[in-house]
């Protein structure tokens, strides 16, 4: 696959009438009730490119969480945005939405042979393994810097304690500073999978067989009890000279903390510990 040329990620200006989107274009709020809350991207997604939020802010008393997907439907074209993403958007046809649950499963594929099995547990042994060391998510042929993609916990007087626990992904998908991404991957001529990442951890094709003669934008429902998501922008290409710093920082330090005690500005030092 091509390079995926960087973009800065925004929210498209048409979206729910309950959203609020902040100067950058980047943070959407939904400032009353539970619904009304639709959001796109503000330009269609290349194959390969993922649209991932941060979970900013949660609202107590509703049922229900974050949803996400794509649609070939271009926001511009609607005469109204749906109340919700399910089913009135999805009720429309041409758009695959799914709603994040608190113990978010990964989709399980068929074995199509006997002897995948045992492959299959070995793949999953080797991709543990890996989700400590390798600095990319592998998404078919589809590279992806891992750095961005896994929430943490915001620093705080133990949050150094919690550290392993993200690093395990134990970070519950529904949470706030949860990372959650959508993106779809070409899978033979004009047709894709689209494929929903949480944490870092791809949860497989959600959704196959997907036309893409049509741009293709990402949905973003900031439904009941999410209130506020950010766009977290991903760097496909070299990494910038704050990316570097931080990966130079993190080597010599014991946990995240102590980047506190370095004499360091204080915008690096946020950088440094997923702020």
């Amino acid at each position: 696959m091509e390079a995926i040329p960087d973009q800065f990620m925004e929210f498209h200006p048409i979206h729910g009438t309950n959203v609020r989107l902040d100067l950058s274009g980047t943070q959407a709020t939904r400032v009353e009730s539970f619904a009304n809350g639709v959001c796109f991207s503000k330009n269609p997604l290349q194959p390969g490119e993922i649209f991932l939020i941060e979970i900013e802010e949660k609202e107590l008393g509703w049922c229900g969480h974050l949803r996400v997907g794509l649609t070939a439907r271009d926001p511009m074209s609607l005469e109204v945005v749906p109340e919700y993403s399910i089913p009135d958007l999805t009720d429309q046809g041409d758009s695959w939405v799914f709603a994040i649950t608190r113990n978010h499963n990964k989709v399980i594929e068929e074995v199509q042979e006997a002897g995948e099995g045992g492959l299959a547990g070995g793949e999953g042994r080797n991709n543990m393994k890996t989700f400590f060391t390798d600095s990319h998510l592998y998404i078919e042929n589809v590279r992806i810097p891992r750095d961005k993609l896994v929430g943490r916990s915001r620093p705080g007087r133990f949050s150094h304690i919690l550290d392993d626990l993200y690093k395990t992904n134990a970070l519950p998908p529904t949470a706030r500073r949860s990372r959650i991404g959508v993106m779809y991957v070409p899978k033979g001529r004009d047709l894709a999978d689209m494929h929903i990442v949480i944490n870092g951890e791809d949860m497989g094709a959600s959704a196959k067989g997907i036309p893409t003669i049509q741009p293709i934008y990402a949905v973003v429902d900031v439904f009941a009890a999410t209130k506020c998501v950010r766009i977290v922008q991903v760097e496909y290409g070299f990494s910038s000279l704050q990316t570097l710093c931080r990966k130079a920082i993190q080597k010599h330090i014991v946990h995240r903390m102590a980047i506190d005690w370095l004499e360091l500005p204080e915008a690096l030092k946020h950088y440094c510990k997923y702020e």
